[in-house]
């Protein structure tokens, strides 16, 4: 009998449209997962549905068709790229299926084609190097619960992060060498920030949150998503030959006013201004597909703050998406 593997890519996920219903929709979906915004229930509900959602969603639909193309979405145009090159690079044998953990394609419309296709194994693979319960857990947690209501259930893996492949790696630092990283006044690493409860819940009794703890990788925050995120960018900047003071790692998307995990980034780049830096190269190694979070908030709104702060500008150093060297990766993981 001939073995057919399953490969499940999820990303985040984005709305069907930039038109304030379709992202109040969108936003209901993401905010209200429990990993996501992890208070009660309640509160949960009340806070989305009833200020999030609606006083956030026009101002989010005007972020988004700054960004719209043609063709769409960018992260679910670029993640569909990235399924059309893996599917080539991993050949017969395999069926690869596209899907986002919040609106389409759906998880459940992703494992439902690879049960019919009747894969005798599925990965599943979270495009989120680093490794986060709001993230990669979230999606670990809906697989789980739609699988569990099957009768028939195959082999099924968990790729649970990526932080430190070394074709991950390879992969930004190539992208990053065509900006010539040492000719810029300093390089951020700017990651998606989580809220600092979310960290310590996962720390179980570790000294979590500070650089004793995060600059260093051992067993006990091997996890630890703000220590995955520096040890990535110690892997870059050794790629790039980046001395330590040549670079800070930083913490971008904070929502609300509880305290999320530091330094923020809007802070960083308002001391760099001060500082009198002029040019900065700025690394978003949390997303592997250009979305709203770099082409937008770092490329639009955050360069102007910068600006207004006497700074010059903020340069994006683009995303993976279907960078040839990021598909090896992406085979390597499956394959291994």
């Amino acid at each position: 009998m001939q073995k057919l593997v399953g490969v499940l890519l999820v990303n985040l996920g984005t709305p069907d449209s930039p038109q304030v219903p379709d992202v109040r929709k969108y936003l209901k979906e993401f905010l209200l997962d429990e990993r996501v915004i992890d208070i009660p229930a309640l509160s949960r509900n009340l806070l989305v549905r009833g200020i999030i959602a609606p006083f956030r969603a026009p101002k989010s639909a005007k972020s988004y068709k700054a960004i719209w193309t043609n063709e769409g979405s960018p992260l679910l145009v670029n993640s569909m790229k990235q399924a059309e090159k893996l599917t080539e690079a991993l050949g017969s044998g395999y069926a690869v299926e596209l899907a986002m953990r919040y609106q389409q394609p759906s998880i459940e419309d992703g494992l439902n084609a690879l049960f019919k296709k009747n894969c005798t194994e599925i990965i599943v693979l979270p495009l989120f190097p680093q490794y986060a319960s709001a993230s990669n857990g979230s999606v670990i947690q809906k697989v789980m619960e739609i699988v569990s209501k099957r009768q028939a259930i195959p082999k099924i893996t968990f790729a649970s992060n990526f932080h430190d492949h070394p074709l991950y790696i390879k992969a930004f630092s190539e992208i990053a060498s065509k900006h010539q990283p040492q000719n810029y006044d300093h390089v951020l690493f700017s990651f998606h920030g989580l809220p600092e409860r979310q960290i310590l819940k996962a720390a179980e009794g570790n000294n979590c949150l500070t650089d004793n703890c995060c600059n260093t990788l051992h067993n006990r925050n091997c996890l630890c998503y703000r220590a995955q995120c520096f040890n990535t960018a110690r892997l870059i900047a050794a790629q790039l030959n980046l001395p330590e003071s040549a670079y800070t790692v930083c913490f971008q998307s904070r929502l609300g006013k509880t305290p999320w995990v530091k330094p923020y980034t809007n802070e960083i780049i308002e001391k760099l201004a001060k500082e009198g830096k002029k040019n900065v190269l700025v690394f978003s190694p949390a997303f592997v597909a250009d979305c709203l979070e770099t082409v937008f908030e770092i490329s639009v709104e955050y360069h102007e703050e910068f600006r207004e702060k006497g700074g010059e500008k903020i340069q994006l150093v683009e995303s993976l998406n279907d960078h040839p060297i990021f598909i090896e990766c992406l085979v390597d993981i499956i394959t291994k």
